[in-house]
């Protein structure tokens, strides 16, 4: 059974999972816009930054994770919060920023996604998103040695396949570049860990999650945990202060409509 998301886990690195969001907005380059929508808000802190850069603008963050919205709407009292699922939304009205961090790579079909995205759009207006390009790290190729296990195959099955892995930077300009001007890149993070756990901390609020929830039952669960925990402990040695360092590429990009 999926459950639904973790925002006291997804917290837990909230300074390493903004960082990005702050990068990107560093980029978007608009001045004033009147409309704003962070897609895939998660616990508000995107949106946060969204809302301080632009205090002027209507800002919403929409998520399809109650458990997220009940979250950003603590943090953020002030601003709007609407339940959707992003793979079927449309805008009521044209957007100046479409804001996306961290959400697209969980959504299929890109080369119709992002072309719709870029629709819903104001002439002028951005998109602006960025999505982690690590199912080649150790992190993620060994949530799918540890599921190919006897005790887990059976179980997991296509969760191992939930995520698609991204187009590529060239694939991504081609598709958006008919209609906007496009600028991205490619940012690879060395995040510092305290041990192994830490990184299976770090992805259990994310990456893990559809492996975890094709699992039966608590035992299993903890069990999976355990053998792909030890598998991280080759993969990630320790450092000369004891520490682990996770690497996590991301790709970016700014997209602003023509028009």
């Amino acid at each position: 059974m999926t459950q639904d998301w973790n925002p006291a886990l997804y917290r837990r690195y909230e300074d390493e999972r903004t960082r990005p969001a702050a990068e990107l907005l560093a980029r978007v380059g608009l001045e004033a816009p009147q409309r704003v929508i962070d897609l895939g808000c998660g616990p508000g802190n995107s949106t946060e930054l969204l809302a301080r850069r632009y205090p002027a603008a209507q800002v919403i963050g929409l998520d399809h994770s109650p458990a997220m919205l009940e979250a950003a709407r603590e943090r953020l009292p002030g601003l709007a919060f609407l339940q959707a699922d992003l793979a079927q939304w449309s805008s009521p009205e044209p957007v100046d920023l479409l804001f996306a961090n961290a959400v697209l790579q969980w959504l299929p079909g890109h080369q119709a996604l992002l072309p719709h995205l870029l629709a819903q759009l104001a002439p002028g207006g951005v998109l602006a998103l960025q999505m982690p390009d690590n199912l080649e790290e150790a992190s993620h190729r060994l949530m799918r040695e540890t599921a190919a296990l006897p005790p887990y195959v059976a179980h997991i099955g296509p969760a191992a396949a939930r995520r698609e892995r991204l187009l590529g930077a060239a694939a991504y300009y081609d598709l958006l570049a008919p209609e906007a001007e496009v600028d991205l890149w490619r940012t690879h993070y060395y995040h510092r860990m305290d041990d192994a756990a830490a990184i299976v901390d770090w992805v259990r609020a994310t990456g893990l999650r559809p492996f975890l929830d094709a699992l039966p039952d608590a035992s299993l669960r903890a069990q999976f945990l355990a053998d792909y925990q030890a598998r991280l402990e080759t993969a990630y040695p320790a450092r000369r202060d004891g520490s682990r360092l996770l690497g996590f590429p991301r790709l970016f990009i700014v997209a602003r409509r023509r028009g």
